[in-house]
């Protein structure tokens, strides 16, 4: 069973105060996760980049970068969200695929460093704007281990081959570059650290290989992110500590033997803020049908993973953690698909109306991804600061639903 370390007692005053679903967040948890990555790598000079895209909430990324997390950007408004909460220069990676010249435009002004998705991107950024003092390429082994998620690299539109990531580095400096760095994003949420290692191997050997062949020097190499957390109750967290020394192996093999000592950076969103995420929702109804349903008043727009991945994320019931009869729900919004649901044929202590359900580890890729569909408005966020809940996004409401509609008779 899944424990929340936020008391009980605390919830329930929050959920008789804000009207139900929200999202809380434990800030110290997600500090003690940062501090985690950055004292497993404290062997080498190493740098932790945020993945903006998984919690882009304001007071969170501030707090990351408070504690020296740089932010991991990929579109026009996380560059301005970074910005905002005071990162700028080499504390912003932009690593963005299909990218408008107007997003590079604006990476060039905070002075990010840049991963070109493609080197033809290169040359044509020169021509329309400057090229950035770093000259970074995204690399897509043919081989890369554990892909589930991301999916086949043959079929990513994501990054280049090796023969391509010589033809941009070949470019790059030809344009007078001086400064270099390897980026690659190979897998999403693993818990093995097996596979992570592997594809790290996979990306300091192309460094390497392309160090002697070129006659250059990287600045950094980014092995990406992709460490997962555990969902399951029956699931470890991720070994750090064994992985870390994994990684310091093949550093000192491809690195160190060679009188090279590249900065190493990570860019993990999910890691960092997915634990210490909590959605809070009330059973609205339950229907027995040719299955028992527990209606609640959040729904898929609230959170998406369940309905469109089948991920699992843990449910525990407020003040009814010692509570020995269950029965399986399917756990189930109020939107017009059949999708969603946040559990089937879960097993729950017997519920009623007006409970109040935890649902765990939403804390990266959950209030982030939410929609309208239905005219469903997204949630409030809380921050749990130890002692105190505090607001630090408000719920939508209806004003902010009509709120970009031009013509029409809709307000008279």
């Amino acid at each position: 069973m899944k424990k929340i370390p936020i008391p009980e007692e605390k919830i329930y005053e929050l959920s008789k105060k804000y009207p139900t679903p929200f999202y809380i967040y434990d800030e110290k948890g997600i500090i003690d996760s940062l501090k985690s990555l950055q004292n497993a790598f404290n062997w080498c000079n190493y740098k932790e980049y945020f993945a903006v895209k998984a919690t882009p909430t304001p007071y969170i990324l501030r707090k990351l970068k408070e504690n020296n997390c740089g932010m991991d950007c990929s579109s026009m408004t996380e560059l301005i969200l970074s910005e905002r909460v005071g990162a700028v220069g080499e504390n912003i990676l932009f690593t963005s695929n299909n990218t408008p010249m107007e997003e590079y435009k604006k990476a060039l002004e905070l002075k990010a460093i840049i991963n070109f998705d493609d080197i033809n991107h290169i040359q044509k950024l020169k021509r329309l704007y400057s090229l950035p003092e770093i000259g970074s390429i995204r690399y897509t082994p043919e081989k890369a281990y554990g892909t589930g998620i991301i999916g086949n690299p043959k079929e990513a539109k994501f990054g280049v081959p090796y023969n391509r990531l010589i033809e941009g580095y070949e470019l790059l400096k030809q344009e007078g570059i001086k400064k270099f760095g390897l980026h690659a994003m190979i897998i999403s949420n693993t818990l093995d650290i097996n596979i992570i290692a592997r594809n790290t191997e996979l990306i300091f050997e192309a460094a390497l290989k392309i160090s002697k062949k070129l006659n250059i020097n990287f600045s950094f190499i980014d092995i990406g992110g992709g460490f997962g957390i555990p969902y399951h109750p029956q699931e470890k967290e991720i070994n750090l500590e064994e992985l870390s020394i994994r990684i310091k192996d093949l550093y000192f093999e491809y690195f160190i033997k060679n009188n090279m000592k590249p900065r190493i950076f990570t860019e993990n969103g999910r890691y960092i803020t997915g634990p210490h995420g909590y959605l809070i929702t009330k059973v609205l109804y339950i229907k027995e049908s040719y299955k028992i349903y527990a209606g609640v008043d959040a729904n898929m727009s609230s959170l998406m993973r369940p309905a469109i991945y089948g991920a699992y994320h843990h449910i525990s019931v407020l003040g009814k953690s010692k509570t020995k009869k269950v029965r399986k729900y399917d756990v189930v919004g109020s939107l017009c698909e059949n999708n969603d649901k946040f559990a089937i044929n879960r097993e729950l202590p017997e519920l009623e109306e007006e409970d109040i359900l935890i649902i765990h580890d939403v804390g990266a890729h959950g209030h982030s991804m939410g929609f309208n569909y239905n005219g469903k408005l997204r949630p409030a966020e809380f921050i749990y600061d130890g002692k105190e809940f505090k607001m630090i996004r408000r719920a939508e409401t209806i004003d902010d639903y009509f709120s970009t509609i031009q013509g029409g008779d809709i307000y008279v």
